[in-house]
């Protein structure tokens, strides 16, 4: 008779005890290693871009690495309760660490890839190892078919569970270097468990508690001095003081300072630099804004920190703002930060602002409002979520929105650093709109900035010319006039710091090995923009 049930065949209540110890033990640990995949893939995006292919690298990666941790989990034989011990420490300790030594590696290594296809190798087998080996334990108190079923069943339930939890309540929560600390401590919690369950077969019962003891001290250090360590980092990434580091449901949030200099980043990303944003803002809104005569509804899509509409708030004749940024806690610091504050000089306490955070995409689709300028100040198409931003189909979203005599400008990324990316965005806004105008700006944080205007209108110019480049060119003198003319007519109290008479026909003006290229047409089936602004940036690092 089997010694682990009762005469009968039926399981001691001790037994099932452990039966649903071991089964809550797969739940978590099918938590903890989905987390992981998460958080690697995730961290890897910040430093590196490129999220789709960075998640597709590290969960591709994490699979091959838990069928070779199953592969050899074959190979033990005996003491199946230490051995699984054993490797949820060393899952507590690695997978606890992980956001530790990945911030390392960028910051102060050169081989950030090397370190975290390491964390993924062990991680991976690590886990890969133990579903095996807890499969095995289970099924000395109950029948292979009902084992597997409850294996499983709780293994896909925890996958569930932890898709769910990170983007919606950890990382927002907790940021990633916490969170990285919290998933270590919910293994160690298991190990915990498992060896109070396993106390009366474990031949080194005390070594395994003081290790657990020893590892709970330093992730509990950890995830209490997560703030201090994240800002040790953030001093070798920025080189500069960080006034701020906010982790929010969609990315994460870096204000830093040197001497006079406030820089904005996203992600990792320069957004702006207070020195010269003005040229970037100046350029991307009095541009347009003059490109109509009518601009009583104004679209921000984008400008979440309030630059864009500084500018904007210059028009009396203005009406109505509508700025559609996808984070809060963006708009939120735009409007509350004194920094903030003091750059957008309070615009978003005026009353023709009115805030949206959604996505820009969703809201142009289900909109019904008509804007007599849009205004598109988002990221470059570093990935495939930004891409979209930058496609056809977002063009004719927009164009539906769009009054009769309506503009839309774009900004269109480096023109010198990524041309191709560049006139890709052109070449595509030219698809959908009757005219495009592309210009530029020197923004010595960036460099040789692009915008690309588009109009919706039949302006004079294009009605009475059959030929369309002549046409656009008549039309752009008569837009250097115009603005000239408003930059003259602006109050004393608002001048512009950047454009001037001499410099506006410059705008529109680009260097021999600038100027207009063939392109794909970037499209959802096929975001040409990303591949060619990966390419060129590639080029010049």
């Amino acid at each position: 008779m089997d010694n682990d049930k009762t005469s009968g065949g039926a399981v001691r209540p001790s037994d099932r005890k452990k039966v649903a110890a071991l089964l809550a033990s797969v739940f978590i640990i099918a938590i903890c290693g989905i987390l992981y995949e998460l958080l690697i893939s995730t961290i890897s995006s910040y430093f590196q871009g490129s999220s789709v292919l960075h998640f597709s690298i590290v969960i591709g990666l994490f699979l091959s690495f838990m069928g070779v941790g199953s592969f050899f989990s074959k190979y033990i034989k005996s003491d199946l309760a230490a051995w699984f011990i054993r490797f949820e420490l060393v899952l507590s300790l690695v997978g606890g660490c992980s956001a530790f030594f990945l911030y390392f590696a960028f910051s102060l290594t050169p081989y950030y890839y090397g370190v975290a296809f390491t964390l993924i190798a062990i991680l991976g087998a690590m886990i890969g190892i133990e579903i095996p080996i807890l499969t095995r334990i289970v099924r000395q108190y109950g029948t292979l078919k009902d084992v597997l079923a409850n294996v499983l069943s709780f293994d896909y339930l925890g996958a569930l569970i932890a898709s769910l939890a990170f983007p919606l309540l950890l990382l927002p929560l907790f940021g990633t270097m916490r969170t990285a600390f919290a998933i270590g401590l919910l293994n160690l919690v298991v190990a915990y468990l498992n060896t109070r369950l396993f106390r009366e077969e474990l031949r080194r019962f005390q070594a395994f508690i003081l290790t657990e003891v020893l590892i709970g001290c330093l992730l509990i250090a950890g995830f209490a001095f997560s703030f201090q360590i994240n800002s040790f980092y953030e001093h070798f990434l920025y080189r500069d003081e960080v006034v701020l580091s906010k982790q929010s449901s969609y990315q994460n949030i870096v204000l830093t300072r040197w001497n006079k200099d406030i820089r904005l980043f996203l992600n990792g990303n320069l957004q702006f630099a207070s020195v010269d944003e003005h040229r970037y803002h100046e350029a991307l809104v009095h541009v347009p804004m003059n490109a109509t005569t009518h601009r009583e509804k104004v679209l921000v899509l984008g400008g979440g920190d309030g630059l864009a509409a500084r500018e904007i708030l210059k028009y009396q004749d203005v009406v109505r703002i509508d700025i559609v940024d996808l984070d809060a806690a963006v708009t939120d610091l735009a409007k509350n930060h004194p920094v903030f504050r003091q750059l957008n000089q309070q615009s978003f306490d005026h009353p023709k602002i009115h805030v949206i955070n959604e996505d820009a995409y969703k809201f142009v689709e289900k909109s019904s409002d008509v804007y007599n300028v849009v205004i598109i100040d988002l990221p470059d198409p570093s990935s495939e979520s930004l891409a979209k931003l930058y496609t056809k189909e977002f063009y004719q979203l927009i164009q539906k929105r769009l009054a009769a005599d309506g503009v839309v400008v774009s900004q269109s990324t480096s023109v010198y650093f990524a041309p191709d990316a560049y006139w890709c965005i052109h070449n595509t806004l030219q698809t959908v709109l009757p005219a495009t105008i592309a210009y530029h700006a020197y923004v010595p944080t960036f460099g040789d900035w692009g915008f690309n205007l588009a109009l919706n209108a039949s302006v004079p110019s294009l009605q009475d010319n059959s030929h369309k480049e002549t046409a656009i060119e008549l039309y752009k003198s008569q837009l250097v006039k115009t603005l000239q003319l408003q930059i003259e007519n602006f109050d004393q109290d608002q001048p512009l710091k950047y454009l001037n008479k001499n410099i506006i026909p410059s705008l529109f003006e680009f260097a021999e090995d600038r100027k207009a290229r063939i392109t794909p047409i970037n499209q959802l089936q096929s975001p040409s923009v990303l591949k060619l602004y990966e390419k060129n940036w590639n080029e010049i690092r």
